[in-house]
C-alpha cells in the first residue's frame, strides 16, 4: 500500500510548521480540547503532526495517543513535548503509522482528525479503510470528529492553476531566518475531486541567502452528503455538522468548515 498524503514530504518543512501564521492562530485548539474533556481518556488523534492540538489536550489532563506517518513531524512533536512537565509527557504516546491500517491494544472514547488529514486519502477505498480502522478502535458509542474544509465552488472553478498565490505576512524563525509562504494549485482533477497543491516556502538567512522549499501533496475535497454516506457505510451515525469551531451550524456561512461529529453504532 502506498503512503497516503505524502506525509514524508514534511521532512523539509516540519520545523517551520508551528510558526506558519494561519496554523499558529487557527481557532480549533479549544474545540478539540473541550471535546476530549467531554469524552474523557483515552483519545486518539489522527495526524497529530507537531502536537499543536495534542499537547494542549494532554495539558488538560487527557491521556492521548498521537498517530502520524511523518517521522520528522513526530520528532518535532517529541521536542515540543519534552518542554512540558513530566505529568503531561506521561499522558502522551506517539506512534508512527498509517491512518488506514493502524492497530492498538486499547480502544478510545474519542478519535479526532484535526486540520484535514483525512483529505490526504485520495480514493474511496483508502477512506473506507481508515474509517473502518477507526471504528474498530472506538469504544461502543465512541465519538469520531472529522475536520474537513467545505469546498468552495468559486475557488474550484477559478483559472489560477499554476500561479503562486497568498498574502500571508513574513514570519521569523527563532534562529532569525525569515520565511515567506506562498501556495499554488498545480493541477485539478475534477473527476476524482483532487487538487494537486504546492506549499512554497522562501527561507532567507541572516546573510541574505534564500532557499525555496516546496511541500507538494494531493488534497481530495469531499462534499457534505458524500461524507455522511462514507460514515454510514462504516458504522457511524452523524450527530452534528458545524461550519466553524464556534459550533456555528453547517450552512450558516460559506464556504466555512465541514466539521462532522459522529457516533459509533454497533461494535
Amino acid at each position: 500500500m502506498d503512503h497516503a498524503g505524502e506525509y514524508d514530504e514534511y521532512t523539509l518543512t516540519a520545523e517551520l510548521y508551528d510558526h506558519v501564521i494561519p496554523y499558529r492562530d487557527r481557532p480549533d485548539v479549544a474545540f478539540f480540547v473541550e471535546a476530549a474533556q467531554k469524552s474523557g481518556s483515552p483519545v486518539l488523534e489522527i495526524g497529530c503532526g507537531t502536537g499543536r492540538i495534542l499537547i494542549p489536550t494532554a495539558r488538560a489532563g487527557i491521556d492521548i495517543v498521537g498517530l502520524d506517518l511523518s517521522e520528522r513531524m513526530l520528532a518535532v512533536c517529541q521536542e515540543q513535548l519534552l518542554k512540558t512537565p513530566q505529568e503531561v509527557q506521561n499522558r502522551v504516546q506517539l506512534v508512527q503509522s498509517d491512518m488506514r491500517e493502524f492497530k492498538f491494544p486499547q480502544r478510545f472514547k474519542l478519535v479526532t482528525a484535526p486540520f484535514r488529514p483525512f483529505q490526504h486519502l485520495t480514493t474511496v477505498g483508502d477512506q473506507l479503510s481508515c474509517l473502518k480502522c477507526i471504528h474498530r478502535h472506538l469504544v461502543p458509542e465512541g465519538t469520531l470528529i472529522l475536520d474537513l474544509f467545505n469546498p468552495s465552488l468559486p475557488a474550484l472553478t477559478n483559472q489560477n492553476v499554476g500561479d503562486e498565490l497568498g498574502d500571508e505576512p513574513e514570519f521569523v524563525m527563532p534562529d532569525g531566518r525569515r520565511v515567506l509562504r506562498r501556495y499554488r494549485t498545480v493541477e485539478r482533477d475534477y473527476f476524482n475531486q483532487i487538487n494537486y497543491v504546492e506549499l512554497i516556502y522562501y527561507v532567507t538567512t541572516s546573510n541574505g541567502d534564500t532557499e525555496r522549499l516546496v511541500h507538494a501533496f494531493p488534497m481530495r475535497y469531499l462534499f457534505r452528503f458524500e461524507v455522511e454516506h462514507l460514515l454510514a457505510r462504516t458504522g457511524f451515525e452523524v450527530e452534528a455538522i458545524y461550519a466553524d469551531f464556534d459550533k456555528s451550524p453547517y450552512g450558516s456561512k460559506y464556504p466555512g468548515e465541514l466539521i462532522v461529529v459522529s457516533r459509533k453504532v454497533g461494535d
